[in-house]
């Protein structure tokens, strides 16, 4: 008896398994792609299929229609950028607390794509293109490395398990001053393309960041008040902190806005890095007003990323705290109370899920010696940082005090290039050979 053949592939099944041999060999040549000629090739390709420029000496109309990103190029372009990479290596030690103990600055032992002062990892990312809008929820993961590793399918499914749509379609704002810069109204996140919005929680950034202070005897001084911030008289006695040296509040938190600027400078920069990898056109730009883009006018019709924000009279400009429910900072209203904020992030450190509870994981071989001999926070310092941190709450109805809650700018766009344009008006060097075998090798028909 002839035994059954197997069933033949459909036409379905037989593509699907060219794609996905095809998608993991493009996958493959994205990570062997040589990292200086990603930098010393980086350029600003900001002419993208489907774009007009209306006039002056570079008018052009392109002769293609806009095609949009795959979601294989968005996951690359989103590893890259946030990705989780493993474990951190901590801070190894300092002079500041108690003799003969580890060091207590970071804040998450998850490692990133991207650097973070004292490891504290507090940001996300949101992106936006014709299907919608989406926010990472990367920060608070177990550090299983998710990079540019293993095959496509699971890259990409990753990526959908761990972010939320914020809303459907593309988030736009008007393409005019003061939304939009002039020089970037004609391409500014236009159809086809896809915006990546880094957006840094310097609450986070403030209260790690003034624990380090702190814990060096710093004084924090209200320069605008001319007084300490809060009754510091107890802790000055007890020698906790030092009268010699002062921490101007507004300088400090100039210090907390770098270091969350410079966090969302290196995503935006490892994803341009990526976008000349892959062949992707696109560029790092500021030229999309932060507050309208999160949400600051949505009650005239701009809605924005749907962000939270607290208004006073007082205040130039309105406060984003957060997006209910999906990426909130660490104060009021999420929170009753400054006090109730400190004990939230002591728990993010040193509670039974934290950084340093002894039996989760980390990056030493054997992570329970070494983070049982952490300093842990006496009473008298939990209690210095309850009394700064609600002065300045108290004293200017916000935390910060003189920055936003949530730090948003600069911006990438990626788009696919017009490569003709660039060979119009440039020539040949201005696209890179991945540029110019772009279509033929991710988008063949």
């Amino acid at each position: 008896m002839t035994p059954p053949r197997a069933p033949r592939p459909s036409d379905d099944q037989q593509t699907s398994s060219r794609s996905a041999s095809h998608d993991d060999a493009l996958l493959s040549e994205v990570t062997r792609f040589p990292l200086l000629e990603a930098m010393f090739g980086r350029r600003s390709r900001r002419f993208g299929l489907g774009m007009e420029i209306p006039d002056g000496p570079l008018a052009y109309r392109s002769r293609h229609d806009a095609e949009p990103l795959s979601e294989l190029e968005r996951a690359l372009l989103v590893a890259a950028g946030v990705g989780v990479s493993g474990w951190n290596t901590g801070i190894e030690h300092t002079t500041s607390g108690a003799p003969d103990t580890a060091c207590n600055y970071p804040l998450r032992f998850v490692g990133r794509t991207f650097a973070s002062a004292a490891a504290i990892h507090s940001s996300e990312l949101i992106f936006t293109d014709d299907n919608g809008t989406y926010l990472t929820q990367f920060r608070d993961l177990a550090p299983t490395p998710q990079a540019l590793r293993g095959e496509v399918p699971a890259i990409v499914e990753w990526l959908r398990g761990h972010t939320v749509q914020l809303a459907p379609g593309r988030t736009t704002v008007p393409a005019e001053p003061p939304h939009t810069a002039a020089h970037n109204v004609w391409n500014a996140n236009r159809p086809g393309s896809t915006l990546f919005a880094p957006v840094v929680d310097l609450t986070q950034q403030m209260l790690d960041v003034l624990t380090i202070y702190l814990g060096m005897g710093f004084l924090p001084y209200d320069t605008r008040h001319e007084r300490p911030c809060g009754d510091l008289r107890p802790f000055l006695r007890s020698g906790l902190l030092d009268e010699q040296r002062l921490l101007p509040l507004a300088d400090f938190e100039q210090h907390v806005v770098a270091s969350g600027a410079m966090e969302a400078s290196q995503m935006c920069h490892n994803m341009a890095l990526v976008l000349q990898a892959i062949g992707l056109g696109g560029w790092m730009y500021t030229g999309l007003n932060a507050l309208t883009l999160m949400g600051a006018q949505a009650e005239r019709g701009i809605p924005g990323f749907g962000f939270r924000f607290l208004r006073r009279a007082d205040w130039i400009l309105p406060n984003p705290v957060g997006l209910d429910g999906h990426f909130e900072a660490l104060c009021p209203p999420y929170l009753a109370s400054m006090e109730d904020v400190v004990d939230r992030f002591l728990e993010l450190k040193f509670g039974a899920e934290g950084a340093f509870a002894t039996d989760r994981g980390g990056p030493y071989r054997d992570n329970r010696a070494v983070k049982s001999r952490v300093d842990r926070y006496s009473e008298e310092f939990i209690e210095l940082l309850k009394v700064v941190t609600t002065y300045v709450h108290d004293t200017y109805g916000r935390f910060p005090a003189t920055a936003p809650s949530m730090y948003m700018r600069p911006y990438v766009q990626a788009h696919h290039v017009d490569v003709d344009f660039y060979d119009t008006f440039y020539g040949e060097h201005a696209c890179l050979r991945t540029h110019r075998e772009h279509l033929a090798r991710w988008h063949a028909k």
